[in-house]
């Protein structure tokens, strides 16, 4: 959600700041735009539309400058056009500001800004941030760095912004609070500033993630300065990047999202490599030894996170409540803040999020710890600002995914919370070693079950193509694969615009049997199970009211597939397990689908990869 880059080097900076863009369209956006310093000008370039209009726009000659900041915007205040697009100027002309996140009381500063004369062209709550910068500048005659850190006083809100003025084409001011930024350092007085790693990691893997309320100043005479906004100044924390270049290109593929589908084998066991056993039958986290105590006594688990996120989490719920006997609540990180939830010093709250940046579930890790509760990040992102406010957790380490619809991501993160709820059920003693071998067994066989799967790619895209023009659909999931019933529709949502629901197959008739009738594709996970011949009798029941069924089932499978129109058949593995096998075959439909429709797989309307406003 919106993208933030800016650069200060020997090079010219147009070219840096169009590739950077480039690197952050998978977060979603609607609009782009640049502002370089050439000489004593600032040279403002901005459209709606992709960064290649924003290319189209600029024309033939690239703008000239070694100084300049770049943006794409999702639209939050004021609609998607040129004049909402950033970078915003002040009202003299002198500042530019490119700016993630929202400020809340936009119209209060708006109001006192424009009784002191200022005139706004735009809807948006940054240019409010510029005026303010200026108006701050104008009245206290200090200078920027100074300037932006008084003006951030009366800001309510989340930021991070980048600013520069045309008079100093020598300096960038960087600052944040609930939205992140990180700094690159390059050679000689060289330096970056993304809203995440991907446009820096080309060039530099030096960085520096700034901490809320932290304003950095970087100048190419005087180096990097970091002070907080109540003026305490702080060494620069620099860190080494893990991310390699070659994890940002399709490699071959089509859309990232189909590479990541097919990452997923070799995902699953980046995730639990060196954290299993398997000759000894033992898993072990870190980050539950570390508070294990905690994890002992605790008399409840609430899981919060958003979006696919949140799916994994009641994959989780199953998981904690069959193997570690603790009760589990699963909340929408949104909801969770603004209900007055009940939490008390025995909880443990795991925060769910790909990004590690999820304003909501961020918003929720802070009141839990607030309230007492011990607060575990399943996230992946190293350094992300949700793995730096809880007290443990646990990286998926699924590397960067860039397809705005998460595949790897739910995969990890289900598997990350596998491993967590057998570790803590080794730890009270309510699983018995045996299972616990079995299991542990099974998990360092699921990446080669995913690879069958994904040879059954053919098959799933000539169910596809029966489907592509379906207005509707339904999933359903019994127990353990209820929640990937209900990830299956969000991911063919997410990418195809066909609208999906997913539910508890026994739930159907309590409402959704009334939308069946023959043009109707439900999509019905009938592995082996404890529920398999419930879920047969739900299928029997689509069947009589003429819907179309599309089963995944266990290879071998005879009963469903007499039933079935099309049967999809995947490796048996254990019913707890099962989310990391079928959730495959599902996102290739969804992947399938979205193409044969002619949709932006990768970036879907109106959606971002990483929500960082509430």
């Amino acid at each position: 959600m919106c993208g933030i880059v800016a650069y200060l080097g020997t090079e010219e900076a147009y070219p840096i700041l169009i590739k950077g863009l480039k690197r952050l369209e998978y977060r979603g956006y609607d609009s782009a735009g640049v502002a370089i310093i050439n000489g004593k000008d600032i040279n403002l370039f901005k459209c709606k539309g992709k960064v290649s209009d924003l290319e189209s726009h600029v024309g033939g000659d690239d703008p000239v400058g070694q100084i300049g900041i770049g943006h794409t915007r999702w639209a939050t205040h004021g609609q998607p056009n040129d004049t909402n697009a950033h970078p915003h100027l002040s009202g003299d002309g002198n500042l530019a500001i490119i700016h993630n996140g929202i400020i809340e009381n936009y119209n209060t500063l708006k109001e006192e800004l424009i009784n002191r004369g200022h005139v706004f062209h735009s809807d948006t709550d940054t240019e409010v941030l510029a005026h303010l910068i200026e108006d701050v500048r104008r009245q206290t005659g200090e200078d920027l760095f100074e300037s932006v850190r008084i003006a951030l006083h009366e800001v309510i809100g989340a930021y991070a912004i980048v600013v520069l003025d045309k008079n100093n084409p020598d300096q960038l001011i960087a600052a944040k609070k609930s939205s992140p930024l990180v700094i690159g350092i390059g050679e000689d007085g060289t330096y970056f500033v993304g809203s995440d790693a991907t446009p820096i990691i080309e060039y530099t893997k030096n960085v520096v993630y700034l901490e809320d309320e932290e304003i950095a100043m970087l100048d190419r005479n005087q180096g990097l300065k970091i002070v907080t906004i109540q003026n305490r100044e702080k060494t620069p924390y620099i860190q080494e990047l893990e991310m390699q270049l070659e994890t940002l290109e399709k490699g071959g593929y089509d859309y990232f999202m189909l590479k990541e589908i097919y990452e997923q084998p070799r995902s699953v066991r980046d995730c639990f490599r060196g954290r299993m056993n398997l000759q000894k039958g033992m898993i072990r986290l870190s980050g539950i030894e570390l508070y294990e105590e905690k994890w002992l006594n605790a008399k409840r688990i609430v899981i919060v996170g958003c979006g696919t996120s949140w799916h994994a989490g009641l994959v989780g719920e199953y998981l904690f409540e069959e193997f570690a006997r603790i009760p589990v609540e699963v909340e929408y990180a949104s909801e969770f803040r603004y209900r007055n939830p009940i939490i008390s010093e025995d909880d443990i709250v795991i925060a769910i999020s790909q990004s590690g940046e999820t304003a909501d579930t961020l918003a929720a890790v802070q009141l839990a710890k607030e309230r007492g509760a011990h607060i575990f990040g399943v996230c992946n992102v190293v350094g992300s600002t949700i793995s730096r406010a809880t007290h443990s957790g646990a990286y998926t380490h699924a590397g960067p995914e860039i397809g705005v619809a998460s595949t790897k991501a739910f995969t990890t993160q289900v598997t990350v919370l596998t491993l967590m709820a057998l570790t803590v059920a080794q730890k009270r003693g309510t699983i018995e070693p045996e299972r616990l071998h079995r299991l542990i067994a099974e998990i360092n066989s699921i990446p080669d079950k995913i690879e069958q799967v994904l040879e059954l790619n053919p098959i799933i895209e000539r169910i596809s193509e029966i489907y592509k023009s379906a207005t509707n659909a339904l999933y359903l999931g019994r127990g353990y694969s209820f929640p990937v019933a209900l990830e299956g529709a969000l991911k063919l949502k997410e990418i195809s615009y066909i609208h999906a629901e997913g539910y508890p197959a026994a739930e159907m008739k309590h409402g959704p049997i009334a939308l069946i009738d023959q043009e109707m594709p439900v999509f019905v996970i009938a592995t082996q199970g404890p529920s398999y011949e419930k879920v047969v009798s739900n299928i029997q029941e689509v069947k009589a009211r003429k819907g179309k069924i599309i089963a995944i089932v266990t290879t071998g499978d005879t009963h469903v597939k007499s039933l079935a129109d099309h049967v999809i058949e995947i490796p048996k593995t254990d019913d707890a397990l099962v989310p990391l096998v079928c959730a495959v075959p599902l996102q290739l439909l969804s992947y399938h689908v979205a193409v044969l429709r002619g949709c932006n797989v990768d970036q879907p309307r109106n959606l971002a990869k990483s929500v960082t406003v509430e």
